[in-house]
């Protein structure tokens, strides 16, 4: 990979993409994809939980999130049929859910769900630079 961050939904999506694939090559553990922190300056509402970050390895999204963004995820996957929430999880000393979403779906499809999640779920406007910071 030679790019880490992206700021328009195509832009984004690419990005996911390719950093899906290196993440496969590597053969390492996840690939995490943080919201730029200039964006969550912006819309304090989304960063309830410090800064939005998605995880994705073995067909699996991970992602916290709180009540009202957890309620506009469950809604969004009535638009990807191959995804599903997995596990739930309410740690006690934390705010807010861990959420395992299972991804039975390829790299182009996760990436537009990934994207749709950042969007939709995280309320983020469609200029938002998101950086791959682990793979």
């Amino acid at each position: 990979m030679t790019r880490f961050d992206a700021s328009d939904p195509q832009s984004r999506r690419s990005l996911y993409v390719d950093a899906i694939a290196a993440h496969r090559d590597r053969g390492s553990q996840f690939v995490t994809i943080e919201v730029d922190e200039n964006a969550t300056a912006e819309n304090p509402e989304a960063a309830d939980l410090g800064v939005p970050w998605l995880q994705f390895a073995e067909g699996i999204v991970n992602l916290d999130c709180t009540g009202d963004e957890l309620e506009r995820l469950k809604s969004l996957l009535s638009e990807f049929p191959a995804f599903s929430i997995d596990e739930l999880t309410r740690p006690e000393d934390a705010e807010g859910v861990n959420v395992r979403v299972s991804a039975t779906a390829d790299s182009d499809r996760i990436a537009q769900f990934l994207d749709r999640v950042i969007r939709i779920v995280y309320a983020f406007p469609e200029t938002t630079r998101v950086w791959v910071v682990e793979l």
